[in-house]
């Protein structure tokens, strides 16, 4: 297991946050996301897959394995981390991050989870969802989605049939890194601070 970064203290809650398929924790976006919800009271656990320490080592890029094959690896993280504090451990993460914590807790359960940018169907095929596992989610599901993500736009994913236990949350204008165009008069650390507010209303609404 590689190193682990830690932002944070738990007075709200915990998180154990994985990162999206190309890029690591090092990535603007969940950079700026850690230190957000940092400031607002809940801890951040930030961990990367082995196939990303891989691609740093060899210094090319590599596809990630399916996310059904991450799964292991991510409760193993659970399972080291959980015991250093008292606090509620959520699962989340970006993307494919957030596809391997939703596999995870419909197998195991959690007390959360924090789905950024969840990639609910490969860009340009709709048809191909990612939902198969959802109707087993029993815990407060907070997802947190641009507007314009081509993994999921709010048009295509208001027509889901999501569990009761998910809250969808739009990011207005953004797109899969939560950046929203110029003309929208938004600035990405705007919807970063108001995703970071959702996820301390759900873990505090939760407890």
């Amino acid at each position: 297991m590689g190193p682990l970064i830690v932002r944070g203290e738990p007075h709200h809650g915990r998180l154990l946050l994985a990162h999206g398929a190309g890029a690591g924790h090092d990535a603007p976006m969940l950079v700026a996301l850690r230190a957000a919800l940092a400031e607002r009271g809940v801890q951040v656990l930030a961990f990367e897959f082995a196939y990303l320490q891989r691609m740093r080592t060899e210094q090319r890029r590599r596809p990630p394995p399916r996310a059904e094959r991450l799964v292991e690896e991510f409760r193993a993280w659970r399972a080291a981390v959980a015991p250093l504090g008292e606090a509620p451990l959520w699962l989340g993460g970006k993307s494919l991050g957030a596809r391997v914590a939703s596999l995870l807790a419909a197998e195991d359960g959690a007390p959360g989870l924090v789905l950024c940018s969840y990639p609910f169907h490969p860009p340009g095929k709709p048809e191909r969802t990612r939902l198969a596992h959802w109707p087993r989610l029993a815990c407060p599901t907070l997802v947190l989605q641009g507007e314009r993500d081509p993994f999921g736009r709010r048009d295509e994913v208001e027509g889901y049939m999501l569990p009761d236990c998910a809250e969808v949350h739009f990011l207005a204008d953004g797109e899969h890194d939560w950046r929203p165009r110029r003309a929208s008069g938004r600035t990405r650390q705007a919807l970063i601070d108001e995703a970071a507010d959702r996820v301390v209303h759900a873990m505090a609404r939760s407890r």
